[in-house]
Formats: C-alpha cells, structure tokens, sequence
C-alpha cells in the first residue's frame, strides 16, 4: 500500500516537474498568451477567395460531388459572409476570378484530381499570384463582381497586347525589338498627352482594332495645378502596352481624353493614330465617335453639360522608321 502511494505521489512530481517546466520555458499549449499569437498569425497571413461570378460558371462547377453547393445565390451569400467574417477578424482578403475552364485544364496539368477542396484551393492560391485580384474592402458582393470582371478584363488584354508586340520580332534594319520600341513610343505619346492635358481629373480611353479582337484600355489620372499627373502604375503599363499594339501595327486606333475640372464643363477630345503619332480630330468628329454606338452605329443623345472639343497638339517629335 505504502509502495502504491509513493508511485503516485512520484507520478504526481514527474507531472508538476513538466508542467513547470513548460511553463518556465513557454512552451505550455493552450495557454492564452499562444492563443492570441496564433490569433495575430491568423490576422497578419493573408487570404484569398476564388468566386463564381456567374450562373453558368457556378453550373460548370457542380459536376464536382464535394462541391457542396447547389444554389447560386446561396453560394455568393455564404461568399459574402465569409468575406466580411475574413475582415473583422484583420484579416487582408482579396478576391480572384474562379474560372472553371481553367480550373480543368490546371489540374490536368498538374496530375491533380479535381473533384478536392485541396486541388480548389491550391488553383485559388495560382490565380492569386499571377492572375487579376481585387482587395475586399468590406463591399456587397453585387458591388464587388463588376469590379472583379473589370479587372479581369483588363488583364486578359493587357497579356494579349502584351503576347502581340512579342510576336513582332526584331527590326531587319536595325535589329530593334519592334514591340520594345512600340512601347517606348507609346509611352512617351501617353506622358506628352497628360503633360499637355493640364490640371483636372482625366479619363482616357485607347480603342485598337486587331484581326481576333477589339483591344481597349481605360486610364484615369488626376493632375493639380501644379506638379505631374498622378497616375496607378499599373493602369498606365496596360494602357501603353494596348497604345503600343497601335503604333507598331500602324493600325486605325484611337484615344478619346474626358477632361472634369470644377466649375466648369466636362470636355472631350479625341485623337487617331496615324504613322506612329497621335493625330488630332475635328469637334465633329469627336462627337460623332463620342455619340455614335459602336455595336449598332445609331445615333446617341450627347450629355448635357459637356463640351465636344478637337483633339490638340501634344507637340510629340516623329517617330523613327523601322521595317
């Protein structure tokens, strides 16, 4: 009896040894000190969500049996709360196109059974780091979608344009990579159009025609009375780059500029390309692109409060010659 009580009582001290010694060394589990540096991890490892923006997308989805979903309304519902519950914990989410097409064809790629949440969640990781993403900033789902869309857009063209000028190769005279140069040019005819476009908050629009698609690249800036234009690096990248397929393909582009300035009209300018250059339109003409659909080719009511204005001299040097 005496033996059995000395082992639990040495028992008993082997574990108060431990637990002191985790305790002295920090390394108890549980405790609520390692809770709240696993909760600060959580809050500072960033998160990302792939979304099925649409109907059919959601459908394509579905022949996967452990996507639990059956509803797409329910589904961007559930989508909505786990962003806002992402976001009251401090954690930064952002938002990526979830493309099923793609989807397939990642996993055939990469040996990966697609019917897991696992392979759904190493593409969702993929996109994130290479495709478009917007940042959830606490937005209804229905406000973020169209932004989502639109970023996706743009970067699709922007790896078209980008695909085009690769393409061209070098030229036979002088060995210049024609894409680079394009580029170079295009970029220079971007800086001289918003140096010469003045003070105001600017949008412009470039819209080149190529054999598969039409190309079109947005760019907002805003420039104050004094200093440069201030503009999102990457809105300014994509927008050369669609300018620079113009230039070296010589092609029927054009730039429309929408100038707001306060107390004071809205004014529109417009310019074509033309030998590597930005060309200047007429008032008519730039009302008539401005007011005309372009699917249908019918007329459209101008808006009220904005001036139709010819395009002006941005004062760019000719470009050089390459075959």
């Amino acid at each position: 009896m005496a033996q059995t009580d000395n082992t639990k009582q040495n028992a008993q001290h082997k574990t108060m040894l431990k637990a002191a010694h985790r305790k002295k060394h920090g390394r108890r589990h549980g405790t609520p000190h390692t809770t709240t540096l696993r909760r600060t991890l959580r809050r500072e490892a960033p998160s990302t969500v792939g979304l099925l923006v649409d109907a059919q997308d959601f459908a394509a989805m579905r022949r996967y049996g452990t996507f639990p979903f059956d509803d797409h309304t329910v589904y961007l519902q559930q989508v909505e709360a786990l962003l806002k519950a992402l976001t009251a914990q401090g954690v930064h989410t952002t938002v990526a196109l979830f493309d099923p097409e793609d989807y397939e064809e990642f996993c055939t790629e990469s040996g990966l059974d697609a019917d897991t949440g696992a392979s759904r969640s190493r593409f969702t990781a993929e996109i994130a780091a290479a495709g478009a993403t917007v940042t959830y900033t606490g937005q209804g789902i229905d406000d973020l979608i169209p932004v989502l869309v639109s970023r996706a857009v743009r970067q699709a063209t922007w790896e078209y344009a980008t695909l085009l000028l690769a393409d061209l190769g070098t030229c036979a005279d002088c060995g210049q990579d024609i894409g680079r140069a394009a580029f170079d040019r295009a970029s220079h005819l971007l800086m001289r159009l918003l140096e010469t476009a003045g003070p105001g908050t600017h949008h412009l629009v470039c819209s080149v025609p190529t054999d598969n698609d039409q190309l079109l690249a947005v760019l907002h800036t805003h420039r104050d009375t004094t200093g440069p234009a201030r503009l999102d690096s990457a809105e300014g990248a994509e927008f050369a780059t669609v300018l620079a397929v113009a230039v070296a393909l010589e092609s029927r582009g054009g730039v429309v500029l929408r100038t707001s300035a306060p107390e004071s009209p809205d004014r529109v300018h417009g310019w074509r390309l033309a030998h590597g250059g930005l060309a200047p339109l007429t008032a008519g003409e730039v009302f008539n692109a401005y007011c005309t659909d372009a699917d249908t080719g019918e007329p459209v009511s101008p808006e009220s409060g904005v001036e139709y204005c010819a395009g002006f001299d941005i004062g760019a040097e000719p470009p050089e010659t390459h075959h």
